[in-house]
């Protein structure tokens, strides 16, 4: 069953702003165009919100509707490097991440143990701990109800759309939450009656047709929350890494070593799925003061093989960290991907048979979760809480 994350940085603008200036938190404002041209609002803050002030307003009208308004030149390149921070990391916490926009991405997260909604929430804890900045998330099957979950979440929330419930979910959200539907085909909707994304689904195919010829078909799949378009990453991955942010300290070599080997699976199962092997093994470490490091090693041969990975992992682990340490965050990751190509040894075919072995358990978990199964080294007496 596939896990989509939509994630959108809140009044992205205005937040970034509120980082410069601290000043502004809590207060009616914008960003945007000089009020003396024709300049309009880039983002309204969520004060500014609650005067009926929206993005792509013209400044002029806001101030009509706000005379105490502030406003705020836009600095585009500050907010680009935001974004940047931002979606490198999302890159690196999830092994498929599609940005969108310089403020929201879609994410895969459908091998993840953790569950979307666990795994959105420790995000969101994240990148506000880390870049100061508030996120809403919506968790659904598709990229369609997930990205309208995140808005009937906002600001700061968490939605999760259960499978199966996409349609009823969407019933009573009004035909303007539709992805596409602008304010143009919302007025034209509404003079056939059709006022919620449930009225649109509640129509006949054949009637949709007639109202809005070939667009009709489309409509109506969108409005029972139907979708099958892919989360693609838009550029050449060049690495897969996963990682976990213990929700209290942990020193035992013990825990340390399982979670090693399941972050490895993970990270396994990740390019196996994308069809490539990698050549260089990455750990990252994270103490309680939030230093962090990392370190990697060269592997002889290029590989997709959990066990290789974690054999890495673990001998770089093991050099850089003493007895009794705490550990706030552990990671693995696997760089300079490439095709699979490896030279076996003569009548050596146990490599192939691992190969094949692993494939029937990535095919396995991705039809019954990921805990249907799970090596006995990664498993203790108490479950794993998210990993």
């Amino acid at each position: 069953m596939r896990q989509i994350l939509h994630v959108d940085l809140d009044a992205f603008f205005c937040s970034v702003e509120e980082i410069r200036n601290p000043d502004l938190r809590g207060k009616a404002f914008v960003v945007g165009g000089s009020p003396k041209g024709r300049g309009v609002v880039t983002s309204a803050s969520y004060s500014a919100r609650q005067f009926g002030i929206q993005s792509a307003m013209p400044m002029s009208r806001a101030l009509r509707l706000y005379p105490d308004l502030i406003t705020v030149s836009s600095d585009h390149g500050d907010y680009s490097e935001h974004s940047r921070r931002v979606m490198a990391f999302l890159r690196e916490a999830v092994p498929v991440m599609q940005q969108m926009s310089i403020d929201e991405a879609f994410l895969d997260v459908s091998d993840d143990p953790r569950g979307g909604e666990q795994a959105a929430s420790e995000m969101q804890s994240a990148i506000l701990e880390r870049f100061m900045l508030p996120t809403s998330w919506g968790i659904a099957t598709n990229k369609l109800v997930a990205k309208i979950a995140t808005e009937v979440g906002k600001p700061k929330g968490v939605v999760v759309v259960p499978p199966g419930k996409e349609a009823t979910f969407l019933a009573p959200l009004p035909v303007s939450m539709m992805w596409g539907v602008g304010p143009k085909s919302s007025k034209r909707f509404a003079e056939f009656g059709i006022r919620t994304i449930g009225d649109l689904a509640g129509l006949p195919g054949t009637r949709l047709t007639q109202l809005f010829g070939a667009r009709g078909t489309d409509l109506a799949s969108r409005a029972k929350g139907l979708d099958d378009r892919p989360v693609q990453e838009l550029r050449d991955r060049r690495s897969v890494s996963a990682e976990r942010t213990f929700p209290k300290d942990v020193d035992s070599m013990q825990d340390l070593r399982r979670h090693l080997l399941h972050l490895s699976e993970r990270v396994g199962t990740r390019v196996r799925r994308a069809g490539m092997v990698g050549s260089t093994v990455r750990i990252k470490l994270r103490w309680p003061d939030f230093s962090t490091f990392t370190r990697q090693m060269r592997l002889s041969q290029p590989t997709d093989q959990d066990g290789e990975i974690y054999a890495a992992a673990l001998k770089l682990f093991t050099d850089n960290w003493r007895p009794g340490k705490r550990v706030r965050l552990l990671g693995v990751g696997i760089a300079d991907l490439g095709s699979p190509m490896r030279q076996l040894e003569l009548f050596d075919r146990g490599w192939e048979q691992d190969h094949k072995l692993l494939r029937a358990v990535d095919d396995i978990r991705e039809k019954y979760g990921y805990r249907a199964l799970r090596r006995a080294g990664s498993m203790s007496q108490r479950p794993l809480e998210d990993s």
